[in-house]
């Protein structure tokens, strides 16, 4: 089992796809789920909606499948490229990363560069350079080259990085944040066996305001909902004062608050629902209560009337860089613990309610 889930994780870190430009990842998605679900559908903003036919009770799966990066904003006469961001970005984990560039006539390879320190003034050494202070490299030498290889305002940008294994089944790459969810959300629909209406939604654009979230759960108005994503992992040095207790390797963990409340608060009901499954089935499990970051759960809970929401993440270090790590073990788990809560749903929400 772990080497089915290192391969599909590989699989989705891979896979390139920004915010609004989601096409690639909803195809794995698709390829991956097409003989396990009854109908496959995408929506009008772009969420690939996996349905799995049964019972009047309805279940909703959520997992992002956007991955934070860049667009092109501006070409400058010498062929240097400015972008700005889409999602949030550590501005001194962009700079000197080798980047993609998808432009209309295929891939593109850039990296990103600012004035170097030799030239920078003392004052200027001690500042953290912002993205808005960068630029892509493509090697042209003027604008209309950059424009002849496809490249115009509006290009997304992701960065060229590819999935490795480190030591003891952790692994390392790209866009973990959200590919290990949605990886999550692959293997629980594969392996449960609940007779519920299931929707397995990869939702666009979560990275940039929960957009697709709110859009799919209205459509669906689900009696339940899991978000499957990531959250941060503090057992690492200078994490300590985060004073949260999530470490890799320790099972998924569950939500109880993000955002400090501004976010998901949990239900009694839901959290009693993912524990008291974990329990049942002797997966192991973390508790989270997280101050920042927040999840489409959040969205989905404040959807119509209300919508009893919850969020099984996997721990992950350095999440929002392009080398993000996890445990290939919280990923399995986390993926069984969806996948009984699926088939324990029954016992704590009634149709329509």
């Amino acid at each position: 089992m772990e080497n089915e889930a290192k391969e599909l994780l590989k699989k989705l870190s891979n896979v390139h796809g920004v915010s609004g430009f989601e096409d690639d990842v909803r195809e794995v998605v698709k390829a991956e789920l097409d003989d396990y679900v009854d109908e496959i559908r995408i929506d009008s903003m772009g969420n690939i909606l996996c349905i799995k036919n049964g019972g009047s009770l309805e279940l909703m799966v959520a997992s992002h499948i956007d991955e934070i990066g860049m667009i092109v904003k501006y070409i400058d006469e010498k062929g240097f490229i400015r972008v700005s961001t889409l999602g949030g970005w550590f501005d001194q984990t962009v700079l000197n990363q080798r980047v993609i560039l998808h432009g209309e006539k295929g891939r593109i390879y850039g990296v990103i560069g600012c004035k170097p320190p030799h030239l920078m003034r003392d004052e200027e050494r001690n500042k953290v350079i912002q993205i808005k202070d960068m630029f892509i490299d493509v090697g042209a030498s003027s604008k209309d080259e950059v424009m002849e290889i496809g490249i115009d305002i509006g290009t997304p940008v992701t960065i060229d990085r590819d999935f490795v294994e480190l030591r003891g089944g952790r692994v390392t790459g790209k866009a973990f944040d959200n590919r290990a969810g949605v990886a999550m959300m692959i293997q629980a629909i594969k392996q449960t066996g609940s007779d519920a209406t299931i929707y397995a939604v990869g939702t666009v654009q979560e990275e940039v305001g929960l957009k697709g979230a709110r859009t799919s759960a209205y459509a669906i108005e689900p009696d339940a909902a899991i978000a499957t994503d990531v959250c941060v992992a503090a057992d690492f040095p200078g994490a300590e004062s985060s004073y949260m207790d999530v470490k890799l390797g320790s099972g998924p963990a569950i939500t109880v608050v993000d955002a400090s409340g501004r976010g998901l608060i949990a239900s009694k009901r839901v959290i009693e629902w993912l524990k008291g499954t974990a329990k049942q089935f002797e997966i192991p499990y973390q508790m989270e209560v997280a101050d920042g970051g927040t999840t489409d759960a959040t969205a989905i809970h404040l959807t119509k009337s209300g919508i009893p929401s919850g969020v099984v993440s996997v721990p992950a270090r350095y999440i929002h860089t392009p080398v993000e790590v996890l445990d290939l073990k919280d990923l399995i788990n986390g993926s069984k613990l969806v996948a009984r809560a699926l088939e324990t749903a029954k016992d704590y929400f009634t149709p329509g309610k």
